[in-house]
């Protein structure tokens, strides 16, 4: 405790004093504290919870800012694996201890550089959080910096594969949800939610609830309307929601399910990879574009962080080819 209090005053003084004032503080906290036995009755409790405890008080207020069940999840999987890995009490546990953590865990699982990022990131935001609750000084995560990762590519749907995909649909059931993917850019686990009393066709739009349960309005053209039109006059089920299975008793249709009927979609016409992501990315590096303020697109999508957006949306490099030579030239 007292080496924690002296350690706090010397990081609170170093802005102002320099090294020759910094050594002498230090000389005269060590002879200022050798005698006193110093215990807060305040903060007592804090310093004799578990890792476990710990833990669980973060997953509470993750939960109580917004995040998801699958996210919290993650995070407590994630913690729990360190706990394991690394038998320290928290306050103990260095940035060194942290470094070698994610170095072996690498090498141990063949992780990818991405993976180890969101391991830091989850670290950070645990070890932030014990030091903003003052269960610890400083976190350990401070100096572990973001891990650089190689910027991939990834693909969009084009113009024809969307035209193919629809042509051999054989359900008018998937052709209603490939359009309502497409014009949308939701995310698959807002589109298994949606109820047809969520659906306005005169405004074309409808409500959606997406990360944390926040609601936003998204907005479909008119081959959508008219497609989940169709599909719902040719219903004869009683369910809510607006995506049922096709074979009885017509559930509510899942993610597993929406996932497996639009790969083997996908493999029927040799197109690869066709997964309800790829038709938000494909949305939303269309909208940029033709042009859509990336504020807009940000709105459209449900994103908090405009760099999310960004992540997204690939610019075409024809585009870049022509504003260079509005531009520049």
């Amino acid at each position: 405790m007292k080496e924690q209090i002296m350690d706090k005053i010397q990081k609170e003084m170093a802005s102002v004093l320099n090294t020759e004032q910094l050594e002498k503080l230090e000389t005269v906290l060590k002879k200022s504290f050798i005698n006193i036995n110093c215990s807060f009755a305040e903060n007592a409790d804090k310093h004799l919870i578990t890792n476990t405890k710990l833990l669980q008080l973060f997953l509470s207020s993750k939960q109580v800012e917004g995040c998801s069940e699958k996210t919290l999840k993650y995070y407590q999987a994630t913690i729990e694996l360190l706990f394991k890995e690394l038998p320290k009490d928290i306050k103990e546990i260095t940035t060194n201890d942290l470094r070698f953590y994610l170095a072996n865990h690498q090498a141990k699982k063949n992780s990818s550089k991405v993976t180890i990022d969101n391991i830091r990131r989850i670290f950070s935001s645990f070890f932030s959080w014990l030091e903003d609750e003052d269960y610890i000084v400083k976190s350990p995560v401070r100096r572990i910096h973001k891990v650089k990762t190689s910027k991939l590519v990834k693909e969009v749907l084009s113009d024809e594969n969307l035209e193919i995909l629809r042509d051999n649909c054989d359900e008018i059931r998937d052709l209603a949800l490939i359009d309502l993917l497409a014009s949308t850019g939701i995310r698959v686990g807002e589109l298994v939610k949606i109820n047809i009393a969520d659906v306005d066709f005169h405004e074309r739009e409808c409500v959606v609830f997406g990360k944390g349960n926040k609601e936003r309005e998204v907005y479909f053209n008119a081959r959508t309307k008219i497609h989940l039109k169709k599909y719902l006059e040719s219903r004869t089920d009683n369910n809510p929601a607006l995506f049922v299975s096709l074979a009885k008793p017509h559930n509510r249709l899942n993610i597993a399910g929406v996932e497996v009927r639009l790969r083997k979609l996908g493999k029927k016409v040799n197109i690869a990879k066709v997964h309800p992501h790829k038709f938000r990315r494909t949305l939303a590096t269309m909208a940029i574009d033709k042009g859509m303020p990336i504020e807009q697109v940000q709105k459209l999508l449900g994103h908090v962080k405009i760099d999310t957006t960004l992540h997204y949306a690939m610019v075409n490099q024809n585009n870049v080819k022509i504003a260079h030579r509005k531009y520049i030239n």
